[in-house]
């Protein structure tokens, strides 16, 4: 089967660099064996070939794993994907180690490494690794998917799909996939001519990208983003400067934050607001620790603009349970990290995302209502589009934010305990922050440029004390 990129999927596609990887983490931490005991002769929940099983009978619910993207000779036209006629599983779930009992920090220095490195675009878009060897018998997984791949809607991030709800892993049918011939150059640029003399609009769109920069690929997303993009310069709306751009190199950094959903909640209660109100709350009294520990002096006015591609929470009842939600919206947000006041920066947070509320660009998430026990991964790609939507420099940092389910989660077998987003970074952004909820807990993942943050792990600190100076000024 041989279709097409959409204009969006083709920028994410052309607009990857050797600094830029253009790849969605997700890091899932399992565990495989019971806490404490001794891994020798213990029969792990989960192991390589298990996952390897596991993976190869859900890929009929994600068809884009087994297919790669392929350029039109002479750039006629935006890229296509095809089947891989040699698609190799084994290729793409690789198995790693660290050395036993591996530390956390010593895991999340491999996802840095990992997270650093593009994926090959000759091949399917993704990798997944196991990752053993981690302490009080657990393992790791490690998955990064090209942004190109995973739109939410008609594509999901695998994550979704090797999730179950119990220890059991549910029954799927049978895969009924044969790899298919792969097209010939002539027979692409065949396809190519004949789709461009009945469809002037997608000649138009060839002659427009044959001269088109990297910033003028990115605004070819559509219609709707070129107006965004003026609407947004005609405001005025241009980002404060700020450490958190800056040329960045191909390297990255890791690291992760906890907190409690139920915080959120008290928070959420006490104040009057949303649960995203407050998560952002909590993140600007992070940055603020963060920048006065980098010596900055701070004015009570000062703020850092984010860009806020947020899934929204909805809470439900009975039980106060999180339901996945129906869009995803984006938009940017003036985070005052000059307040002192904790209750203070949640206010001027609450006003001015109900503000944005009456304009926020809403992205379909349809697909993932109705899946059982939904994942955020796909949430999180579909962020990272609406992110890519600004111009560059109306922003500081992208935050994306996405609910996941809240009762316990289980990979072949083995039971998930905790999961991290790793936000890809954009151009001249030195960090990204990716928040998750899971299990009545909400999970950070920091992604950063290794040599502009390598301080990145101070940050990381700085949500629970945030956490705790915003939950004692709401007693």
């Amino acid at each position: 089967m041989i279709t097409r990129l959409t204009p969006q999927d083709a920028s994410f596609f052309r607009l990857e660099s050797s600094s830029n990887p253009m790849h969605i983490g997700s890091l899932a931490i399992v565990r495989v064996t019971p806490a404490g005991e001794d891994r020798e002769g213990v029969t792990p929940a989960l192991d390589y070939q298990g996952l390897l099983d596991l993976v190869d009978s859900r890929l009929p619910m994600v068809p884009r794993y087994r297919r790669k993207v392929r350029e039109v000779p002479f750039k006629v036209g935006r890229p296509v994907w095809v089947e891989d006629s040699k698609f190799d599983l084994t290729y793409h779930v690789r198995r790693s180690a660290l050395p036993a009992p591996g530390s956390d920090d010593q895991l999340y220095d491999l996802v840095g490494r990992l997270a650093s490195r593009p994926l090959d675009p000759s091949r399917p878009l993704w990798e997944m690794y196991l990752i053993e060897g981690l302490s009080e018998g657990r393992c790791a997984i490690f998955t990064k998917t090209h942004s190109a791949l995973v739109d939410g809607d008609t594509a999901l991030e695998i994550g979704h799909v090797i999730l179950d709800s119990g220890p059991s892993p549910r029954e799927v049918g049978p895969d009924t996939w044969v790899a298919h011939r792969e097209p010939g150059d002539v027979e692409l640029l065949g396809m190519a001519l004949a789709e461009l003399a009945t469809q002037p609009t997608a000649a138009w769109e060839m002659v427009r990208d044959a001269g088109a920069n990297a910033s003028a690929v990115m605004a070819a997303a559509g219609k709707a983003v070129d107006a965004a993009v003026s609407r947004v310069r005609a405001a005025g709306r241009t980002a404060p400067d700020s450490i958190f751009n800056t040329p960045i190199s191909r390297c990255r950094r890791f690291h992760i934050a906890q907190t409690d959903l139920e915080d959120y909640r008290r928070i959420r209660r006490r104040c009057n607001c949303s649960i995203n109100d407050a998560i952002l709350a909590v993140v600007t009294g992070a940055l603020r620790i963060f920048l006065q520990s980098r010596g900055e002096v701070l004015v009570e006015s000062a703020v850092l603009r984010a860009v806020v591609p947020m899934s929204v929470y909805v809470d439900g009842a009975p039980g106060d349970a999180l339901r996945p939600p129906s869009e995803v919206s984006s938009f940017l947000v003036d985070l005052p990290v000059g307040e002192r006041n904790p209750v203070m920066r949640l206010s001027h947070i609450s006003h001015a995302t109900a503000e944005n509320s009456r304009h926020r660009r809403g992205v379909r998430a349809r697909t993932l209502v109705h899946m059982a026990g939904f994942a955020p991964a796909s949430l999180h790609a579909m962020s990272v589009r609406a992110a890519s939507t600004f111009a560059e420099h109306t922003f500081n940092l992208v935050i994306t934010n996405a609910p996941g389910p809240q009762q316990p989660m289980y990979i072949g077998g083995a039971r998930m305990l905790e999961m991290y987003p790793v936000s890809p970074l954009l151009r001249n952004q030195a960090s990204s922050i990716g928040i998750t909820s899971y299990d009545g807990r909400v999970f950070y993942g920091l992604n950063a440029d290794r040599e502009a943050m390598a301080d990145i792990a101070v940050l990381a600190a700085a949500v629970r004390e945030s956490m705790e100076e915003m939950l004692g000024a709401c007693v």
